[in-house]
């Protein structure tokens, strides 16, 4: 792990960190590269929860715009953006346990694709989110579209890609893009607080709800509770699931061992 991206563990709990804070975490090769490794590192087993932030002012500038002003030509800017982002993204959401975004400050740009890639929001009073990209002449790009549009739907999506504005904490969450909204100085111990309960949860149960959400979201009903049929075959044999029942039936809280 190099040192632009800081990656510790606390428990079962591991903190993925955007260490790039004089340029505001702008995305650069090397932070790409660093994000992408540090959730392949957290797909160790002592890990059953991840929480993602961002040092300094803000949680992420987006692209840092140095590396597209590289004598490039169309088709190697695209094949940049796909190299770079496509396996990162993927990390992020074939990860089977639970990533939690810490955004403080702006998440813009690509930054905003990072942090709507995490599967839980917690934002700072003072944060927000900004699809920048239009204000010089861009098209969403990070898998922005993707991860927008599934949140708030199209039209809503339009919106913010095309008018490129702030949009601040509070109307985060009135769109579903934030979870909970804290004080700023509460922001990385409230998500890394949260990540913790999760990471005391049935882990592979956890895991495979995300993966089972993630093919619901491009599939039919019938198919969906098929998937999910599938699924359960390895959850109804896991250490989890019986110590699930057998606290349950003993009227105690379960201790879950993550598998």
């Amino acid at each position: 792990m190099n040192n632009i991206v800081l990656y510790a563990i606390t428990g079962s709990v591991a903190t993925i960190t955007l260490n790039r804070p004089e340029a505001r975490n702008a995305l650069n090769d090397e932070l790409l590269d660093g994000l992408r490794a540090a959730f392949e590192q957290a797909r160790d087993e002592q890990v059953r929860a991840v929480v993602l932030a961002g040092a300094g002012k803000g949680f992420c500038s987006g692209a840092d715009l140095s590396v597209f002003g590289q004598a490039r030509t169309p088709d190697e800017t695209a094949a940049y953006i796909s190299a770079k982002y496509q396996p990162l993204m993927q990390a992020i959401c074939a990860l089977p346990k639970p990533v939690i975004g810490a955004i403080n400050g702006v998440a813009a740009g690509a930054g905003a694709a990072l942090a709507l890639a995490c599967d839980l929001h917690v934002m700072a009073e003072d944060a927000s989110i900004m699809m920048a990209f239009s204000n010089i002449g861009l098209v969403p790009d990070a898998g922005a579209t993707w991860f927008l549009a599934r949140l708030v739907g199209y039209s809503r999506a339009f919106e913010i890609a095309s008018e490129a504005e702030r949009i601040g904490a509070a109307r985060c969450y009135e769109l579903g893009m934030a979870n909970r909204i804290v004080p700023a100085a509460e922001l990385l111990p409230a998500a890394q607080a949260w990540a913790e309960r999760l990471a005391q949860r049935p882990t592979l149960a956890l895991g495979l709800t995300k993966q089972a959400l993630y093919h619901a979201l491009e599939s039919d009903l019938l198919d969906t509770i098929a998937y999910e049929a599938e699924l359960q075959k390895h959850t109804i044999v896991s250490d989890d699931h019986r110590e699930g029942v057998t606290a349950f039936r003993e009227r105690r809280p379960p201790m879950y061992k993550g598998h």
